[in-house]
């Protein structure tokens, strides 16, 4: 349990990456003048999207070949130097630089945590142990959006973090230029946890799986990566795991990182009233998850799988009956956490480690990673165009999401594997074989 909860805080500086940008975004684009352009180009390259994605299929292999502990050694220094760069910034292209290297960190670290979470746990706490982690996903936003409400401008804290940014800036300093500490100020929130959890990890024992496989099979990253595309099995795996995860990871992603501008846009809600309707969304996640938790590895996996889907549909239908007024806004935001707490993403990280055998385990959801958190960041931008500048085409934004998840909700449906209570040698030995 001590080594879940220690791997798990790399999901609370996932999701809180993600969160922290959002939480700031309007901030940000006041103090640097930007464009919805500029918020795309963000999102594309952040721990949202394209960021994760190029770290995720250097990190997965990596994993493979040097073990699990090697990337909680060292991973998460760039995640806090990616954080600095942040807290420091004074212009756009320092701002997407520190977005960018902090997602290729977050990246780096989600294929080695959710695999060795797995080998780590008995047969029958797999499940739990992953919605453990997953929780942490959630804590994450629900707590930056606290601070993020707190110390927004109008926020109970704001008055120090005024304080502090004219000591910096200097009493002339412009209105934005002075706001815009209040999101320097989250972002230092997470450089504090990245450099808890960077000690914590780095005590930690080798999975001893990888310990075992490696023992059996020195082959190099070139070699799992032509087993991996080799493979009928793991191919066909992989293309069932990437499409759940996509189609459902495409609208989780504008909704991670655009949420509170929407809520200010479509709803016309304050930034404080934004972050405070994400908050309360992500204490949902966590109740829910800590709810699953319990039941995971009980009862069947789809049962759960589909109530989070409906979930979501039920979200975005909303959307479409329109967001007039502080109940729609409400309901839009409770529904999408009950989704969270029993999203897709619990299951493609439970699926993702149990399908593939140890050899290239972490490889195999560096790529999928990769595949999904890219076309992500294909699809940030293009939803800024479909959203437009105020809001405007938010109906038809909405009607994309409901295919989206239809997508994943059939094909999750018909593919969902019967891994529950089983060993991972067990799951290897029935789908790929003795060798």
């Amino acid at each position: 349990m001590k080594s879940t909860l220690a791997v798990s805080l790399n999901n609370y500086l996932d999701a809180g990456a993600i969160v922290a940008g959002a939480s700031g975004l309007t901030l940000w684009k006041e103090y640097l003048n930007l464009e919805e352009i500029h918020l795309g180009w963000l999102n594309a390259l952040s721990a949202n999207a394209l960021g994760a994605a190029i770290g995720a299929i250097i990190g997965g292999f990596l994993a493979d070949k040097f073990g699990r502990k090697f990337i909680f050694t060292y991973n998460l220094l760039v995640y806090m130097l990616g954080v600095l760069i942040i807290m420091c910034t004074v212009n756009y292209p320092m701002l997407l630089t520190g977005f960018l290297i902090t997602g290729i960190s977050v990246g780096i670290g989600v294929p080695a945590s959710w695999t060795y979470i797995s080998e780590s746990s008995e047969n029958n706490k797999r499940g739990r142990n992953i919605c453990i982690s997953q929780m942490s996903w959630g804590f994450g936003p629900m707590i930056i959006l606290l601070f993020g409400m707190l110390f927004a401008p109008g926020g109970y804290f704001y008055a120090p973090v005024e304080s502090l940014a004219y000591s910096i800036v200097g009493v002339d300093a412009s209105k934005a230029a002075v706001e815009v500490f209040s999101s320097r100020v989250v972002f230092f929130t997470l450089f504090i946890v990245a450099l808890v959890a960077w000690n914590l990890q780095r005590q930690l024992q080798e999975s001893s799986e990888f310990t075992s496989s490696k023992s059996k099979d020195k082959s190099g990253i070139v070699d799992n990566i032509k087993l991996l595309f080799s493979n009928k099995t793991a191919v066909k795996t992989v293309c069932f795991l990437a499409s759940i995860y996509l189609t459902w990871n495409l609208v989780a992603s504008v909704m991670g990182f655009f949420q509170p501008h929407i809520y200010e846009t479509a709803g016309g809600v304050s930034n404080e009233q934004a972050n405070m309707l994400s908050c309360v969304g992500w204490a949902f996640v966590v109740v829910i998850t800590f709810g699953l938790s319990f039941l995971i590895d009980k009862l069947p996996h789809k049962l759960f799988y589909v109530l989070g889907l409906l979930a979501a549909l039920a979200t975005w239908f909303v959307i479409i009956g329109g967001v007039n007024g502080m109940g729609g806004l409400w309901a839009f935001s409770i529904l999408w956490g009950i989704n969270g707490g029993l999203s897709v993403q619990i299951f493609y990280a439970l699926w993702g480690s149990e399908l593939f055998p140890a050899k290239f385990r972490a490889g195999a959801q560096g790529l999928m990673f990769f595949i999904v958190r890219g076309l992500s960041a294909v699809w940030g931008l293009v939803f800024t165009f479909i959203y437009g500048e105020n809001g405007e085409g938010f109906t038809l934004a909405a009607y994309c999401m409901i295919v989206l998840l239809l997508i994943s909700l059939i094909v999750g449906v018909v593919g969902a594997p019967n891994t529950r209570g089983k060993s991972l040698e067990e799951i290897t030995k029935e789908r790929y074989g003795e060798e």
